[in-house]
């Protein structure tokens, strides 16, 4: 859960961590932007915040070597596909408190989330990101 450009976002994820790397297969999160004036609007931004921040959770690094970048473009960074995408539920609050944003808030609380799914399912706890990098992959 966190407050995130004045909106209180909280997650929660499902994943099947048998593989080298999670997947994640539903996230349900709340969130409390004081009013939501356009809900559908809303909710697609929490969803996309929460892919964006799978993909910075689940692959997102960038390698330098010889003091350069070697990732040039999408084509050789991974991203999180549409096939990958997990199940999502979004459910709204209105409580009336002073507005907060739409564009990022869904992203922060979701590699929390993740890695909290994957203890939950292992035993193990994620201490670095990307989580395809843990060593000894999730059993």
């Amino acid at each position: 859960m966190t407050d995130s450009f004045g909106t209180v976002v909280a997650q929660v994820a499902e994943v099947d961590a048998t593989g080298p790397v999670p997947r994640v297969a539903h996230v349900w999160a709340a969130a409390d932007p004081g009013y939501v004036m356009n809900p559908d609007g809303f909710i697609a931004q929490i969803e996309s915040g929460i892919i964006y921040g799978l993909t910075a959770a689940l692959y997102g690094e960038i390698t330098i070597e010889d003091g350069a970048v070697m990732q040039s473009n999408f084509h050789d960074y991974e991203m999180l596909r549409i096939d990958e995408a997990p199940e999502i539920t979004v459910e709204l609050i209105n409580s009336g408190a002073r507005r907060g944003g739409g564009g990022e808030p869904g992203t922060p609380p979701i590699a929390p989330a993740v890695a909290n799914a994957v203890f939950g399912a292992t035993g193990q706890r994620v201490r670095d990101l990307p989580l395809r990098n843990e060593s000894g992959g999730f059993t």
